[in-house]
């Protein structure tokens, strides 16, 4: 008897990976989901019940669906986040920031943040994740600044699954890039929700429906066009669009009934550590859940203090 052939899949597969797995063709694979009623197009993402159900349909016997744990836990123990407990108060929404190298991402949290804090990296390219709290009409948001360039791009893996709320934002003069459908990924197999900033729209040549078509080829339709995903043309230079934005972002994450535990020993995750001179370790956390005190005690791994 010939050995199965295993495919592990986490909470979902794009068709396009899917076929390369199974070994057919994108076009036999989007013919089987219609078949089964789902439309789907060759970046767009399908769950593993699904896909478990289109092998079976298309007789691999030699093939065995497997579904495998994410090997970041920091996805599991932020889930820990959505379950609400008796005690469990609103919390803000905590929102990384992605994109392509120069589609304006630094600029827009400068903007928000009304400082020049972000743009002060060396040659003005972000090299590590930041974060930043703003209010929105009284309503607090954890922002994540995550780097564009193609050399960090674990650092913004890290930084989409730490998060609830993604913004990619896209230039509306170049349109989709590497950066960008990799921070799509990211945010999609974080399972965080997604909003686009279209940005630049103060230039003569910004188009927000190319930017919008080409989005939609990669699985995010949107809400304007009768899909599920919020669009928001923005200028992160003269600032329009801007509080629109943040609005949408809140009601997006009102959505999830974003809450936590205040009255618990505080547990977080380090966003980023390093060595200060005249401090030692010095490490970025974000608080999950509890209150975290001046004089408290940290355990981190094998590490305390």
């Amino acid at each position: 008897m010939s050995q199965k052939k295993i495919v592990n899949i986490t909470d979902s597969i794009t068709v396009d990976e899917l076929a390369g797995a199974l070994n057919l063709s994108v076009t036999t694979l989007i013919g089987e989901l219609f078949k089964n009623g789902i439309v789907a197009t060759i970046n767009q993402r399908i769950d593993f019940e699904t896909a478990v159900i289109v092998v079976e349909e298309l007789g691999l016997k030699d093939v065995e669906l497997k579904k495998k744990a994410k090997a970041d836990e920091v996805t599991s123990r932020l889930n820990k986040l959505h379950e609400v407990s008796e005690n469990a108060k609103p919390r803000p929404p905590i929102v990384a920031v992605m994109g392509h190298v120069d589609h304006g991402k630094t600029t827009l949290l400068d903007t928000i943040l009304g400082t020049k804090t972000v743009s002060g990296e060396a040659g003005g390219i972000t090299q590590h994740i930041s974060a930043y709290q703003t209010e929105r009409k009284g309503r607090k948001i954890t922002l994540l600044d995550t780097p564009g360039h193609e050399a960090f791009a674990a650092l913004r893996q890290h930084g989409a699954t730490l998060t609830d709320v993604v913004i990619i934002v896209v230039a509306a003069d170049d349109g989709v890039k590497p950066q960008t459908v990799e921070a799509i990924r990211f945010a999609q197999n974080a399972n965080a929700k997604i909003v686009v900033a279209i940005n630049k729209m103060d230039k003569d040549i910004a188009n927000k429906d190319r930017v919008m078509a080409e989005l939609s080829e990669r699985g995010l339709m949107p809400e304007e066009w009768g899909g599920d995903v919020t669009m928001v043309p923005i200028s992160a230079k003269t600032g329009e669009g801007i509080d629109n934005l943040l609005d949408m972002v809140i009601l997006t994450a009102d959505l999830e009934e974003l809450r936590a535990d205040v009255d618990i020993p505080a547990e977080g995750l380090v966003i980023e550590s390093h060595m200060e001179v005249g401090k030692g370790s010095v490490v970025s956390l974000l608080v999950e859940q509890g209150d975290l005190k001046l004089v408290g005690f940290l355990v981190a791994v094998s590490s305390y203090g």
